[in-house]
């Protein structure tokens, strides 16, 4: 094979560390910024929280304006800072000596303050304590053993009472049946406890707190709750009956059914059935061991004069900045191993604060692009919501759709109307009889509307929910209503018919 030389032109696009560091940040929570910062000032001896000073630019403003030149929109840079109450804190006077004389001896202190249950040290130890005592929620299956602990039982039947318990999904039902227990139970020699054991066993359990845990279907589970509720109360016979016979009646809401086999009127049918509303179909749920997940707005929407304003959040952005004195330390034309690492370090700090920089600066852009084109929004609620992709905010801003997608996701804002992630202001679009375009988020406002308006004895199915827009000039069909309805986890028309 004969070799020769070639000359090519192209382009490629090289990935620099600086670029990865970048885009990694971009795509990041604020909660997990927060944790990425916090690693990289243990890591980096050249980084560090600045004090009453900003390493970034506080004083810039994106101030859009029309044509008449009046200031319509306002979004103003306010990235990190330092506490405000540091610059009031008063000096020490140098009068005052170190050592001053006093009343009473340090262990009378001491001893006093162990003596008293709530001493400040005890309240100030950690501001993290109340979080911990406030996410230590015990779980249903703990909640259920410490009951457990506190009845006397033999350890045979401790252990079917252990079982059955293990046997309870997340609502607090037994999910398997009882055949299937005692096989479990059995041990390696065919010998397990008797079916009439577990029976007995189980009814113990169903007498723990809450009420009606262990059932095995809703049926049992509603029953075992009226069975706990005094005999004198009201409608109580005619609602064990309901449950007990007519579940299936009730579950798809044939109330003429009910009414003739009850030998109610539908003005009594509706005190039975408000006493059944009473009761919990879900009386494990209120039993979790998941840890509650917090969200932080990376941006604060507001209205001031007339404008809206938006503004990063500045706890979630603190001021960085490299520490004058080791980067004093740095010696120019020396090749020691610490210098060399005090380099890399001054380095890989300045690239951080960069990277820190380009992702406040981008977010807020693309927040003032998303606001200003869901001013509707902010002024008029769900129903006014604009179309929108990302493209549009892409187009504006001169960046790539992929840039706007990472910045985007995750990422909270917090407006007079609640808080949203970026993607919701985000939605395809319908198209309307007048040429125009609707957003599917203010179709499924007005579905959401009408069926909060509507008559519980005749619910609105999706064929006339469809109908009704088609007449205000959005053309959607029923499938569509459908599937926009079971997004907003609203039951089918059947399912949502109530007494008049």
């Amino acid at each position: 094979m004969k070799q020769s030389l070639q000359l090519k032109l192209g382009q490629h696009l090289t990935m620099t560390p600086q670029l990865q560091q970048a885009i990694r940040l971009l795509q990041l929570s604020a909660m997990e910024l927060s944790t990425e910062i916090q690693e990289a000032l243990e890591s980096n001896m050249m980084l560090e929280v600045a004090d009453g000073e900003d390493t970034f630019n506080d004083n810039e403003t994106y101030d859009k304006r029309d044509d008449s030149g009046d200031a319509e929109f306002e979004a103003p840079h306010e990235v990190g800072g330092g506490d405000p109450s540091d610059e009031e804190a008063p000096v020490a006077s140098p009068d005052i000596p170190e050592d001053l004389p006093v009343d009473t001896e340090w262990d009378e202190i001491y001893d006093t303050m162990l003596s008293s249950g709530s001493s400040v040290a005890t309240r100030e130890l950690d501001s993290s304590d109340y979080e911990r005592a406030g996410s230590a929620d015990e779980s249903l299956a703990e909640h259920l053993l410490w009951q457990l602990n506190l009845t006397p039982l033999s350890d045979a039947d401790r252990t079917i009472a252990l079982a059955i318990v293990d046997a309870l999904d997340r609502d607090g039902y037994l999910a398997i049946s009882v055949p299937d227990l005692c096989a479990t139970l059995a041990a390696d020699d065919g010998e397990g406890p008797e079916e009439d054991e577990v029976e007995a066993v189980l009814k113990l359990v169903q007498g723990l707190d809450p009420v009606g845990i262990a059932g095995r279907d809703l049926r049992e589970c509603l029953l075992l709750q009226l069975a706990q509720l005094p005999a004198e109360t009201r409608w109580l016979g005619e609602a064990r009956r309901c449950c007990d016979e007519f579940m299936d009646l009730l579950g798809n809401r044939d109330y003429n059914q009910l009414v003739r086999k009850l030998k109610l009127s539908k003005e009594e049918l509706a005190q039975v059935l408000g006493l059944i509303q009473t009761l919990n179909p879900r009386p494990g749920a209120q039993y979790s061991d998941e840890q509650p997940e917090y969200v932080v707005p990376d941006v604060f929407v507001y209205k001031h004069r007339d404008r809206w304003r938006v503004e990063l959040n500045p706890d979630t952005m603190p001021a960085l900045r490299v520490n004058p004195y080791y980067a004093s330390l740095i010696k120019r034309a020396d090749a020691s191993e610490e210098n060399t690492s005090m380099r890399a370090h001054l380095q890989e700090a300045r690239w951080f604060i960069k990277s820190l920089q380009s992702r406040s600066e981008t977010l807020l852009k693309v927040a003032s692009a998303i606001v200003e084109r869901q001013r509707a929004f902010l002024e008029h609620g769900e129903e006014a919501m604009r179309p929108l992709v990302l493209h549009d905010i892409a187009e504006v801003l001169e960046m790539h759709e992929s840039t706007i997608s990472r910045v985007t996701t995750r990422k909270y804002m917090h407006t007079p109307r609640g808080i949203f992630e970026l993607k919701y202001f985000f939605s395809s679009h319908v198209s309307t009889t007048l040429g125009g375009e609707a957003s599917s988020v203010a179709i499924r406002a007005v579905i959401k509307k009408l069926i909060a308006a509507e008559n519980n004895a005749k619910p609105l199915s999706d064929n006339k929910i469809a109908s009704i827009l088609s007449e205000q000039g959005v053309q959607v069909a029923r499938r569509t209503v459908a599937k926009y309805r079971e997004a907003m986890s609203i039951p089918p028309s059947n399912e949502r018919k109530r007494l008049a």
